[in-house]
């Protein structure tokens, strides 16, 4: 049987004294977390967000983990250096590591440590200390915030304002949350937002926020006479709610919906050969097929027909040999449907010799179908269906302005885009377009209502176990699921309406 999960445990990283790697600045700071298998190898769990300029950082990126009281789960923190835009970290510098358990770290709750170098040697006089707390509240707080007569610290247009929360704790005041940066603005009003209230205040609702409503700058205060302040920070709302989790979404009748494409670009080279990334090696493996499988087995047992679309694009395919981007792998386009992952599986062997790889690579025409769909189970008044497209591809998109209207619009419905990156090439446009780093755009300037694109390369996963590839790129799905029903107001298909507001200040 398989250990049963004990908890969920969320950690909070933050770091002291980093080496300076940066000429004219300061190291641009990023933590990535990895975990060992039982056979000892490790694979990249996730990543904080990058902190910019920054010696001391403190990560607003949580790590959530499942915690075994079994198990010893061993636990590598990495700190670098983020001075490019490729996922890659072996271009970017190694500012120094910590190995622990998670018991260590629960243990101790707040677990500080020096970081050391790959050679085991310290790290200068740097240090990481990683916090714990237990995840038990399925509250938030809703916050809508706005600023006024805000102090410009530019010289050359206005200030950027951001605003941080803080939580008090035993060992002192931790970081909450961060929103994003109002570009040139001294009266900024953030979008709304939302905090977990375990990270606000551990539950508490009787805890203080360290917001600082008036802002008091006390160099000027000093210098200057009848000082009033740098700016008044008002909160116009918080609403503190209960939040359906993603288990009540699923346990209440909503299904996913699995939907695969397959690149068949010319790029991938001729499937007969050995060197091509469509060849299918003696033991009847290439990555296509191992990421079909390693998704495809953990998604299948959310979907209770099993009943799967496949779709091939970038190939001509006969009797016409024209140019399709959103073709059926079994060629039945009123029936696309394959049975569980096998039948995907089965589908792309059949089809592979029948098409001859093309190009160019067009992302828009399967995002735009997948859509459709979406749009349609948006008609019903609850979460019943959700739309999760698994996009396997070796390379450049070469309709980007096209994808980016596809996503944007794809952004406002029960959907949700995985991109596995097969093959060695440079997938920096697909990093634009998984929208950690800021909210992706349309040509026309629109903006994503939410980020809904998870973009892995598969060489990272070759030496991991065959489970980490699915944790990686399915591990934002059921926060993306989650996200939308709360923004559309959707609670689960078999259960009472919505939470009641807990409380509203």
């Amino acid at each position: 049987m398989a250990a049963q999960c004990v908890t969920k445990v969320e950690l909070t990283v933050s770091c002291d004294n980093l080496l300076d790697k940066d000429i004219g600045s300061k190291s641009d700071p990023l933590c990535v977390l990895l975990m060992s298998t039982t056979d000892s190898r490790w694979y990249e769990v996730e990543r904080t967000e990058k902190v910019q300029n920054c010696l001391c950082p403190k990560f607003a990126k949580k790590f959530v983990i499942d915690y075994y009281f079994e198990m010893v789960q061993k636990l590598k923190f990495g700190i670098y250096d983020i001075d490019n835009k490729t996922v890659d970290l072996s271009d970017d510098d190694f500012l120094g590591e910590l190995e622990c358990t998670l018991g260590q770290v629960v243990s101790s709750r707040k677990l500080t440590r020096p970081l050391v170098l790959k050679n085991k040697s310290p790290a200068g006089k740097g240090t990481i200390t990683i916090a714990a707390e237990e995840i038990k509240d399925n509250r938030v707080a809703n916050l809508e915030v706005e600023a006024r007569k805000l102090d410009n610290k530019d010289f050359f247009g206005k200030s950027d304002p951001y605003l941080e929360f803080y939580k008090q704790t035993p060992t002192g005041w931790q970081l909450a949350h961060r929103t994003e940066v109002v570009k040139n603005n001294l009266n900024p009003t953030w979008r709304p937002f939302r905090i977990p209230l375990q990270s606000l205040c551990g539950g508490d609702l009787d805890k203080p926020i360290k917001a600082e409503f008036e802002c008091i700058n006390s160099k000027k205060k000093q210098k200057k006479k009848g000082y009033k302040n740098s700016g008044i920070v008002s909160v116009k709302q918080c609403q503190v709610v209960k939040e359906y989790t993603f288990l009540d979404y699923i346990m209440g009748g909503c299904q996913l919906n699995f939907t695969v494409a397959v690149d068949f670009t010319g790029s991938n080279g001729d499937p007969r050969s050995p060197q091509s990334l469509h060849y299918i090696s003696p033991q009847g493996v290439n990555e296509y097929l191992s990421a079909i499988w390693s998704v495809g087995n953990v998604i299948q047992d959310y979907d209770s027909d099993k009943m799967f679309p496949a779709f091939g694009f970038g190939a001509q395919i006969p009797p016409t040999w024209q140019v399709s981007h959103e073709f059926p792998l079994n060629f039945k386009p009123t029936n696309p449907f394959c049975a569980g992952v096998e039948g995907i599986v089965e589908a792309y062997r059949v089809c592979l010799p029948q098409v001859r790889l093309y190009g160019p690579t067009n992302f828009s025409p399967i995002i735009n179908h997948v859509a459709c769909f979406a749009q349609q189970a948006l008609q019903q008044s609850t979460a019943s269906q959700y739309f999760v497209l698994l996009i396997i591809t070796d390379g450049v998109i070469t309709d980007m302005d096209d994808t980016r209207n596809a996503i944007v619009n794809a952004s406002r419905l029960p959907m949700s885009i995985i991109i596995v990156g097969v093959g060695g090439a440079d997938f920096t446009a697909m990093e634009f377009l998984d929208g950690d780093d800021g909210r992706l755009r349309s040509m026309t300037g629109e903006a994503a209502m939410r980020d809904i694109v998870q973009f892995v390369p598969f060489r990272q996963f070759k030496n991991a176990p065959k489970e980490a590839l699915a944790k990686s790129v399915l591990a934002e799905v059921p926060g993306q699921l989650v996200e939308f029903c709360n923004v559309m107001k959707l609670g689960p298909p078999n259960t009472s309406p919505a939470p009641n507001p807990a409380g509203t200040i």
